[in-house]
């Protein structure tokens, strides 16, 4: 199985993770927070998230015991988010890619839910009722 880097930061959320054989080998993420009642704006949350994303990577690299030879594949959340803060995860992972000769793969953000809570429980055709931010779905496989 391929050990692949993945960044999400669709939201006030940035985060780095590493899979490896099926393995949760690192989830390191940092969280974009607002004084009460004022909320996160897509350009200060992108801000944030340029801020934070190289130190998540490097802490990411660490906790998995890797370096981004090791790599196989880089992977992104490609959307639905908020745009400023999804480029700075496109942006950074094409920039792995193209450093390290690696395939990225875009990954649709409700789907990469769905994916790690079918690798984390095993279950093999889930109905997924999805909840997060201004997406409210009910998703399941019609190929599976």
């Amino acid at each position: 199985m391929a050990c692949a880097l993945g960044i999400e930061g669709s939201a006030n959320k940035i985060g780095v993770g590493i899979i490896k054989d099926g393995q949760v080998l690192a989830n390191v993420r940092k969280t974009y927070i607002t004084p009460p009642g004022e909320g996160f704006l897509p350009k200060e949350t992108a801000r944030h998230h340029r801020e934070q994303i190289l130190s998540l990577i490097k802490s990411a690299l660490k906790e998995a015991n890797l370096n981004s030879s090791d790599l196989d594949v880089i992977c992104y959340t490609k959307g639905p988010g908020m745009a400023p803060p999804l480029l700075v995860g496109a942006t950074v992972a094409r920039t792995l890619s193209l450093l390290r000769s690696k395939p990225l793969i875009g990954v649709n953000h409700c789907i990469g839910h769905i994916e790690m809570g079918r690798l984390i429980t095993g279950a093999h055709n889930p109905i997924v009722l999805y909840v997060s931010g201004g997406n409210t779905q009910v998703i399941a496989y019609s190929n599976k």
